[in-house]
């Protein structure tokens, strides 16, 4: 199989102007339906996840539905930390998270896809749960990417729920 090439676009672009590639328009979003954006992308994740080409790359160097799955997976659990942090901190930074080198390390492409689909709900219902959670005067606070990058809750929100759109669209689900 050969090897992804690391993608070192910065997408905080996203939250300015549309994605040519998705056409989901961040802007667009208000912060209260983040939740409800993420619960309905739990069930088309799962659609993905069963079926038959779950594992097939369409390329050797795009992934498979199955990474993409264990990425959104795993954006869920970072995004869900993320808003946690900005509630609980005034303007904290966030730990730095390398999301390929993290679907090396934890083999996204050998995982299984049942077990997958299991993870993604359970991680999906906890951020969906954790946007629920902001109350209406918190939406502003600040939160910092490692590289400076400056999120209110309310864009972090948006930017978080572009990846899972994104990525659903990567996958046609």
């Amino acid at each position: 199989m050969s090897e992804i090439t690391p993608d070192t676009k910065d997408w905080t672009w996203v939250l300015e102007r549309p994605c040519p590639e998705c056409g989901f328009v961040a802007a667009d979003l208000p912060a209260t339906e983040v939740a409800g954006v993420v619960r309905e992308s739990v069930p088309r994740w799962q659609a993905v996840l069963a079926r038959p080409d779950a594992r097939t790359r369409p390329r050797p160097d795009v992934w498979s539905p199955l990474e993409y799955a264990c990425h959104v997976r795993d954006v869920y659990r970072v995004f869900a930390t993320r808003a946690r942090l900005m509630l609980a901190e005034d303007s904290p930074t966030f730990e730095n998270w390398d999301q390929d080198a993290t679907a090396i390390a934890e083999r996204y492409a050998q995982q299984d896809p049942a077990t997958v689909s299991a993870e993604l709900a359970e991680a999906g219902q906890d951020a969906a749960s954790a946007f629920d959670g902001v109350p209406a005067d918190a939406w502003q606070r600040v939160g910092l990417r490692s590289n400076g990058s400056r999120f209110t809750v309310e864009t972090l929100g948006q930017y978080f729920v572009h990846d899972v759109v994104h990525h659903l669209d990567d996958v046609s689900g």
